[in-house]
C-alpha cells in the first residue's frame, strides 16, 4: 500500500437542506468537521451491514418458508 492509499480523499455530497443544517449545527456543537461526522455515519451503517450479512450467513442452513405458508400455519395454530 503506498503513502497515498491513506491520504483522506475528496467527494461532492448533496445534502437535503434540513440535513445539512442538523449536520452542521452538530459539527458545531461536538467541535468536530463535518467530514468526521459523515466519516463515521459511513463506518457505522458498513459495520451494520457487515453485521446483517453475517447473520443471514448464520441463517442459510435455517428452512425457508413462503409467507402465504406462514400466514397458513399461524392460522391453523390459532395466531391469527
Amino acid at each position: 500500500m503506498s503513502e497515498n492509499d491513506n491520504a483522506a480523499k475528496r467527494a461532492t455530497v448533496y445534502f437535503e437542506p434540513a440535513l445539512h443544517r442538523a449536520v452542521r449545527l452538530k459539527a458545531a456543537h461536538t467541535h468536530r468537521s463535518i467530514s468526521e461526522i459523515v466519516n463515521d455515519a459511513v463506518r457505522l451503517a458498513l459495520r451494520e451491514d457487515e453485521e446483517d450479512l453475517a447473520a443471514f450467513e448464520d441463517r442459510v442452513a435455517e428452512p425457508a418458508i413462503s409467507y402465504e405458508a406462514l400466514l397458513k400455519d399461524l392460522k391453523a395454530h390459532g395466531k391469527l
